[in-house]
């Protein structure tokens, strides 16, 4: 038979297959899309019992053997379902096992026996929310802890708009014998305007007006008055409430509260408003009084503090702490009366989050980027020593990870460039690692574009920035490719990473199919390369950040297949802010840009971020005067779609509105778009919808 034949014979599946090969919508790669949940990566979803290692789903529960990595049943929703008393359950998805070494599920506020097929109430202790009032409800039934809750005072809520680590406001000690929550008093923050728009349908009840109504948020706008927070202690045996006796509450910030091992000493950092003198302070909630500042830590800059302290579980008379204070985030360990013992983790290298303990080696596991500013990856140190050893299996990727109750076992999660996820217990006794589950390719039948990752220097010419690119759909180097950064740039990200496809958003991919090049530089000012990195942008927010970024397009411009006459960008939140300052501070760059809930003008940002890169309005006239846009509207040359959520607590409307009215008086021409009911970021379809309106602006004027 001819060779030639034969290879050609050989070549047609490939063929074929490339020519077969399906396209995304996005449907396929939005989070809004109807079929974006089988478009990203399998994954599984467990608990630990203990040391025992559960998988959890709607109909059933498995036990996952840690050392074959292989299921066993444990129990099933039909099982659960016909013990008497166990009602009308739906799932075993959200279930928990509060009882190790126990056959026993919570499920609600049910425990459910699945062996003995009992149900009782749990009787722990649980805080609740009700019309603005706080309750705490046990065996003696319900108790009412407020009676002035309303819109301007706020109970067992997160404070301080969810800064400095703040995910909520309720704080039981491990007995729930004493509960710890804010009240926070916003009476005297500025009610900011949003209002609600009548649903398309909507028909107007008997005397109902059909006019939109108001739905005001407060919101304590840079260098204005701010809300007042207090701690409050309740005691579940008396039902007595007192007040930590920390002051006057005016410009300052409490923070990542911790309880003691004696249940009754509670710990608070406290923060002044100008963020630059942070405080570790022990309360004795039987009587409300300072028992001792432990820890004191002050800065040119700012002062960050993001996590409570956790005592050490054999050994209660320490605690560990994480602080900047070296310029990177790393462990400390202190004496219960606050005297630093040593510093635990050190080098150029951030900790990223400490995982717990393992008690029985009196060690430390945690996760950071030591091995590499793009990857997250799992360590245990011991305390003692110091020494620090490897746990994961891959030594690259990104990983997330869970640890058993008594700290011998992980289970990680993880992704690197070319692998969608895989899973592994890791014995920490021993080192070893048992494979569990390894998730296909979700993405194999369809054609794929190439994902890269590299490093460019920045601005100062000496520090390394890391960048993705998104090359088009069966690219040819030998043509020329518009191009679109996109950019978010603020604190507390980051958008290039050693996960999948290097972090790669669906969006980039749909566009990558469209026929663009996408490009995506962390610049200096994003998260996890230590306090000088980050704080650069200190009181000049947006300056040093398009620099980094000129660097990167500068670079892109370099490439044989770029167009540099047609260059786009495109950013959310901080990245709408960084979008209309590239396209307005470099007008001859940028062709088109869609900038979504950008801010305009920092003084009408929030007084906690806000005033922490940037100082009051006051304090720093110069740096708001640089940074705003408004006397750049004039600059605009390129096409511009600004979008918003008209019920955005975050940005308020008043930004994008503002920087209308400056456009209008010097003559420039953007576009705008409005999602009415929709907060800062598009939920659901209306995310979908998004998406398509900012991909078909691009289609439409970079073309």
């Amino acid at each position: 038979m001819n060779k030639l034949y034969v290879f050609l014979l050989l070549l047609m599946p490939l063929i074929a297959n490339a020519q077969g090969a399906k396209s995304f919508t996005l449907e396929d790669l939005n989070f809004g899309g109807t079929n974006y949940k089988n478009m990203t990566p399998e994954n599984r979803q467990t608990i630990w019992w203990g040391d025992r290692l559960v998988r959890v789903s709607d109909d059933k529960c498995t036990l996952i053997n840690k050392a074959t990595g292989k299921e066993n049943p444990l129990i099933t929703l039909s099982q659960i379902k016909a013990i008497k008393g166990a009602g009308d359950i739906a799932s075993l998805a959200d279930v928990s096992f509060p009882i190790i070494d126990k056959p026993v599920v919570k499920i609600g506020t049910k425990l459910i026996d699945w062996v003995a097929k009992t149900v009782k109430e749990d009787e722990t202790p649980r805080a609740y929310h009700d019309n603005y009032q706080l309750f705490v409800k046990d065996k003696k039934g319900e108790h009412r802890l407020s009676i002035d809750g309303s819109r301007d005072i706020l109970y067992g809520t997160s404070v301080h708009r969810d800064e400095f680590g703040i995910s909520g406001g309720l704080f039981w000690n491990d007995d729930h014998s004493r509960l710890a929550f804010y009240r926070m008093d916003q009476s005297m923050v500025t009610d900011y305007p949003l209002v609600n728009i009548p649903d398309v349908d909507f028909v107007p009840k008997s005397g109902q007006s059909r006019i939109a109504t108001p739905a005001p948020e407060k919101y304590p706008m840079a260098g204005e008055k701010s809300h007042k927070v207090y701690i409050g202690i309740y005691e579940v045996k008396t039902g007595n409430i007192l007040y930590l006796e920390t002051g006057d509450p005016t410009d300052k910030y409490y923070t990542n509260i911790a309880w003691g091992p004696d249940g009754k000493t509670l710990y608070v950092f406290e923060l002044n408003r100008d963020q630059n003198d942070c405080r570790l302070v022990s309360y004795n909630t039987d009587d409300g009084k300072k028992i001792k500042e432990l820890y004191r830590e002050t800065d040119d800059k700012y002062v960050e503090p993001q996590h409570p302290i956790q005592f050490l579980p054999w050994d209660k008379s320490k605690f560990i702490m994480q602080s900047q204070k070296d310029g990177y985030n790393h462990i400390y360990l202190f004496s219960a009366d606050g005297q630093e013992l040593k510093q635990i983790t050190s080098g150029k290298w951030v900790v990223m989050e400490v995982l717990g303990f393992y008690k029985k080696r009196h060690s430390i596991v945690y996760a950071s980027n030591e091995l590499s500013p793009l990857q997250r990856n799992i360590f245990v140190v011991d305390v003692e020593t110091g020494k620090r050893a490897l746990m994961d299996d891959s030594g690259s990727g990104w990983h997330q990870a869970t640890l058993s109750y008594s700290g011998q076992y992980i289970y990680d999660s993880y992704q690197t460039p070319d692998t969608p996820r895989k899973i592994a217990v890791v014995n920490i006794e021993n080192g070893k690692h048992t494979k569990y589950f390894y998730a296909p390719d979700p993405w194999r039948d369809y054609n794929v574009p190439a994902y890269e990752c590299g490093t460019l220097k920045a601005a100062d010419g000496k520090t390394d920035l890391y960048y993705r690119m998104v090359k088009p759909v069966n690219f040819d180097k030998n043509k020329k490719y518009p191009a679109i950064v996109y950019v978010y740039g603020g604190p507390h990200a980051h958008n290039v990473d050693a996960r999948w496809h290097y972090g790669s958003r669906g969006w980039e991919t749909y566009m990558a199919q469209n026929g663009y090049l996408l490009f995506i530089l962390d610049n200096r000012g994003s998260e996890n390369r230590g306090k000088e990195f980050e704080q650069v942008t200190f009181r000049q927010l947006g300056q040093e950040e398009m620099k980094d970024q000129m660097k990167g397009v500068d670079f892109l411009c370099s490439l044989p297949y770029v167009d540099k006459n047609k260059i786009g960008v495109h950013g959310w939140s901080f990245g709408g802010f960084m979008t209309i300052s590239l396209m307005t501070n470099y007008p001859d760059v940028f062709k088109v840009g869609v900038a979504g809930g950008p801010v305009i003008d920092w003084k009408w940002y929030e007084v906690m971020y806000g005033e922490r890169y940037m100082d009051t309005p006051q304090a720093n006239p110069e740096g708001y005067a640089k940074t705003s846009l408004l006397s750049k509207a004039k600059n605009l040359k390129g096409k511009l779609q600004i979008i918003i959520g008209l019920n955005d607590p975050v940005v308020v409307p008043q930004h994008a509105y503002t920087f209308l009215k400056a456009c209008i008086a010097a003559g420039t021409q953007p576009d705008f778009f409005v999602y009415p009911g929709e907060p800062h970021n598009m939920r659901g379809h209306q995310s979908e919808h998004l998406h398509e309106r900012i991909s078909q602006y691009f289609f439409d004027y970079l073309k």
